[in-house]
């Protein structure tokens, strides 16, 4: 408990820091249009339970968004089986008018969940181009087309993972497919001030934190993981760093800085020595 009060503590004032410099935005209606579009479609709104959550893609969002529609009666259970919908009886405060924005943002409990950027990266890859059709049409396709000599005939289920983060590398940010996107601009963390920062390395006990302070009833409890579901482990994360060209790993880290600094993540250690091991 006392390790992670410490790393909540230097999360914040590493936010309250870096939030501070004059450059940033303090507030939604201080951004970009096209920024603001980004973070206002990915904030999810209770009303019956006066909170706003960010949703962050391959950071256990789907649960999140079940968890809301049983809030909101929408749903029976967080234990339902099916695809989940991620559209469909959610609320996003993008579609509100702006003194309704305003008084959300101002009165209303704000959170949102992180995970460390290159695992959520790995996360994405495995998920994207492993396993979802519609991925391997869209992006993989493209990708291998790009980087690949012949790389014409592929189907886009074989993305390699240095062809996924040149890819990454040539992206423009704010272009970017939300599941690869920084979590800094699908969530804004300076222009928008959450009262919480869970991570998904302490998923359910930042989860009941959560749900404890909004006051859910007691029967919602965050879902457990699915049964099919693979999650990254350090050994996976390793595997794939040190076998990928380190200049790729080093030239995409700026890209994902803020990531790595705001929610005080340890930048990927692709040392020779760490990689032997």
């Amino acid at each position: 408990e006392l390790e992670l009060e410490v790393l909540r503590d230097t999360r914040n004032r590493t936010i309250r820091a870096l939030c501070g410099q004059r450059s940033m935005p303090r507030s939604v209606w201080e951004l970009p249009p096209g920024q603001r579009r980004t973070v206002l479609r990915h904030l999810l709104v209770s009303d019956k339970y006066r909170f706003l959550y960010c949703y962050v893609p391959k950071v256990a969002c789907s649960n999140w968004k079940r968890i809301l529609k049983v809030l909101d009666g929408a749903l029976e259970s967080v234990d339902v089986q099916g695809k989940m919908d991620h559209k469909s009886d959610l609320v996003f405060l993008g579609d509100m008018k702006p003194e309704e924005i305003s008084y959300r943002l101002k009165h209303y409990y704000k959170f949102i969940f992180v995970r460390n950027p290159m695992e959520r990266l790995l996360s994405a890859y495995r998920n994207k181009f492993g396993e979802i059709k519609e991925y391997q049409q869209k992006y993989g396709v493209e990708i291998v087309r790009r980087y690949r000599k012949n790389g014409g005939n592929s189907a886009g289920d074989d993305v390699s993972f240095s062809e996924f983060l040149q890819y990454l590398l040539d992206e423009d940010v704010e272009r970017m497919n939300e599941h690869w996107m920084p979590i800094y601009n699908l969530c804004q963390p300076c222009a928008v001030r959450y009262d919480f920062i869970g991570s998904y390395e302490r998923l359910h006990a930042d989860a009941n934190h959560v749900l404890e302070h909004i006051q859910s009833p007691s029967f919602v409890r965050f879902p457990e993981r699915q049964a099919w579901y693979k999650p990254v482990t350090a050994e996976t994360l390793h595997y794939y760093l040190c076998n990928t060209q380190r200049r790729l790993i080093r030239e995409l880290l700026p890209k994902y800085i803020l990531d790595f600094s705001l929610f005080a993540y340890p930048l990927p250690n692709i040392t020779s020595e760490f990689c032997r091991q």
